[in-house]
């Protein structure tokens, strides 16, 4: 078993998108109110008593949106400036990126991952729910602002939805050949789009290594990251192809995280519902820190049997949380 000491950080579960592997069209969620979220305040307790004492030091910031959390910025350069940071990253849909990406840069951001399923606009808007103007150029255009800030890595997120995007798998990873951009192919989950997911199920890892193989020729990498990526590259190309492949090869064994949702709770595994820790309503309620370490220590003891292991069905029953009020 890794270590574990990288905590994805759910800012807000909403989101301006409703992509259709994170929710169901057309369903209506019942967002958190504002002041049931963990305030700033919370967060930065939470992790300077709890978190980083008990061995984290690598953070994610998610949603939902996490752009759409006020103060956002500040957060970022509260937490970039905790001496025990060593990573901070953060995952964004990037439709407003493109006013922000300095500012988060400046504020000690340095890595980004945004989600990117299609190049083409009409499929675009297809998976994020649009049904107005095309949210697609927007979206490039942020990612264009991060290109040029200097986010580096920059990583772009596909989730691959058989017969929807599937097709795109050899355009999306030739951005990779003269761009030093990190493409990364996640397989499609049952969180969130349970009717979707069994009705297209999944596409397998290998399956699209062995597509863009037949095209362009794959080894492995030599760089690594902080998840549980198999990384690959085009030769020559300047940057990598990813493959994250929790449905086709359980890869429990290397989990080195956990999830913090926007609302306190921390969750040992994504798709694993058991053994949650309620942090928000024992820090209210004035718990001594000392204790809540006790807990998440006990949590990160038993890890790894309450991991996901039942890789046929892909689910162990219906999940209460969508992958938006996760944070992925």
């Amino acid at each position: 078993m890794n270590q574990v000491d990288y905590l994805r950080i759910s800012l807000i579960d909403r989101c301006n998108f409703r992509c259709q592997y994170c929710m169901p069209e057309g369903a209506e969620l019942d967002y958190i109110l504002r002041q049931e979220l963990l305030t700033n305040e919370e967060l930065l307790t939470l992790l300077k008593e709890v978190f980083i004492p008990v061995g984290f030091s690598k953070f994610r910031l998610t949603g939902g949106e996490p752009l759409l959390r006020p103060g956002v910025v500040d957060l970022v350069s509260a937490i970039a400036s905790l001496p025990q940071t060593e990573d901070l990253a953060m995952t964004t849909n990037a439709f407003f990126l493109a006013g922000m990406a300095q500012n988060l840069y400046d504020a000690g951001l340095r890595r980004i991952n945004i989600s990117l399923d299609s190049l083409n606009p009409e499929t675009f808007d297809q998976i994020i729910g649009n049904r107005g103007r095309s949210r697609w150029e927007q979206t490039w255009e942020g990612i264009q602002a991060a290109h040029r800030v200097g986010f580096d890595p920059l990583k772009l997120n596909v989730v691959v939805i058989p017969g929807v995007n599937d097709p795109e798998v050899l355009d999306l990873a030739a951005l990779t050949i003269d761009r030093h951009w990190h493409v990364r192919f996640i397989e499609f989950m049952p969180i969130g789009n349970d009717k979707l997911f069994g009705e297209r199920a999944w596409v397998p890892s290998e399956e699209l290594r062995q597509r863009i193989r037949e095209v362009f020729g794959l080894t492995e990498s030599t760089i690594r990251g902080n998840g549980p990526a198999d990384v690959f590259q085009i030769p020559g190309a300047l940057g990598t192809l990813g493959f994250i492949s929790q449905m086709s090869e359980c890869f429990c064994d290397r989990c080195n995280r956990m999830r913090l949702s926007a609302d306190g709770w921390l969750r040992p595994c994504l798709l694993n519902e058991s053994n949650q820790i309620n942090l928000k309503t024992a820090l209210r309620t004035g718990v001594d820190p000392v204790d809540l370490r006790a807990q998440v220590r006990h949590l990160l003891m038993i890890k790894p049997e309450i991991n996901f292991k039942q890789r046929d069905s892909g689910t162990t029953g219906t999940y209460t949380r969508t992958m938006s009020q996760i944070g992925g």
